[in-house]
């Protein structure tokens, strides 16, 4: 196993803005999201490229969340969303010139053909392909990395897919993707505790494609360890199409990254060290022993003698026990603190 390259090393989760088919057919529309993407910091954006014929049957139904914007067949919605070849290399070139990177899952053997000789750097498999070994099959043959989507799927089918892959190229750059397939997904059947737990499973960057409402579930996911974020954007929610009511508006993507960035930085090593603030301000509220009344020259000290009182003195309050019974070999005031110095040896 590889770690793919556009995994960034210094810990910077790869935002993807998946575009999707929320273009409704429109390039002007492809390319004011492509802008929104590279105007809110997403290191991607994402397509999918699709022939209808090739991916649904002239019946299929719709899914309930697509009878929403959409009438009629799978077949009927599909069609009015497909881009062309010439489309796909017109809006891969503006990504370029745009300096994002252009993404787009294929959904059969013709795009994974076309988008590999269009130059595209890697490949995402959508969650309803993670058993479609032919597809699978011609996409790990373009030697490519691959990212997984595992909605809809059973730790077997994920186990069995990631043989397969492996069988065929033993070094191929995977990563893979915890998603609910659901569109909005509730937050009670988001199961992010999977992220982890992917994370102890498998060898590979484990990452997360979201699919419910607003921003504050694919930052929790970076703070579980996601490396690699995966959201639907769309220029306006009330949009015609089957994903713009899932899908966050620019200015929530913007405010996404920024907030997935701000997490990262609060992650830290793991390892349980004193910050240069916390250094500076720990003097002041440590507490250490003092004297709570005046207590001459002599005295042998008790406990009710002290008094554990900020700032931080020659004694920390931790050391108290050590402290009583000891006799003091000056006079104290009231409240002045304690110091080793201050005991007969």
């Amino acid at each position: 196993m590889t770690t793919p390259s556009f995994i960034q090393q210094n810990g910077s989760t790869f935002v993807i803005a998946e575009i999707g088919v929320n273009h409704n057919g429109s390039m002007k529309l492809a390319k004011q999201l492509i802008d929104g993407a590279v105007y809110a910091g997403a290191d991607a954006v994402k397509f999918q490229m699709f022939h209808a014929d090739e991916l649904t049957t002239a019946q299929a139904d719709l899914a309930d969340y697509q009878k929403k914007t959409n009438e009629g067949t799978q077949y009927e919605m599909l069609k009015k969303l497909e881009l062309s070849a010439t489309e796909f290399a017109e809006l891969k070139a503006y990504c370029d010139q745009q300096n994002i990177l252009f993404l787009a899952t294929p959904f059969d053997s013709r795009s994974v053909d076309y988008l590999d000789q269009l130059g595209m750097s890697l490949f995402k498999v959508g969650s309803g392909d993670l058993t479609n070994f032919p597809l699978l099959k011609q996409i790990v043959q373009t030697g490519k990395p691959i990212i997984l989507s595992t909605g809809m799927s059973t730790l077997a089918e994920i186990d069995q897919t990631l043989s397969y892959v492996t069988s065929l190229n033993p070094t191929v750059s995977v990563s893979i993707l915890h998603c609910t397939s659901s569109y909005p997904a509730p937050e009670s059947q988001l199961n992010l505790r999977v992220i982890p737990e992917y994370m102890k499973r498998y060898p590979y960057p484990i990452g997360y494609s979201d699919h419910s409402v607003g921003i504050h579930i694919p930052i929790a996911a970076t703070a579980l360890g996601a490396q690699m974020i995966e959201k639907h954007i769309t220029l306006d929610q009330s949009l015609p199409g089957p994903d713009h009511a899932a899908s966050i508006t620019v200015e929530e993507c913007k405010r996404m990254i920024q907030c997935i960035r701000l997490t990262e930085q609060s992650l830290g090593t793991g390892q349980k060290e004193l910050t240069e603030n916390e250094k500076a301000i720990k003097p002041l509220v440590r507490r250490g022993l003092y004297v709570k009344d005046d207590v001459p020259s002599g005295t042998i000290l008790a406990e009710h003698h002290l008094i554990a009182l900020r700032p931080l003195a020659d004694i920390e309050a931790n050391r108290l026990e050590e402290v009583i019974g000891k006799v003091v070999k000056v006079d104290k005031k009231k409240h002045e603190p304690l110091q080793w110095s201050d005991f007969h040896e």
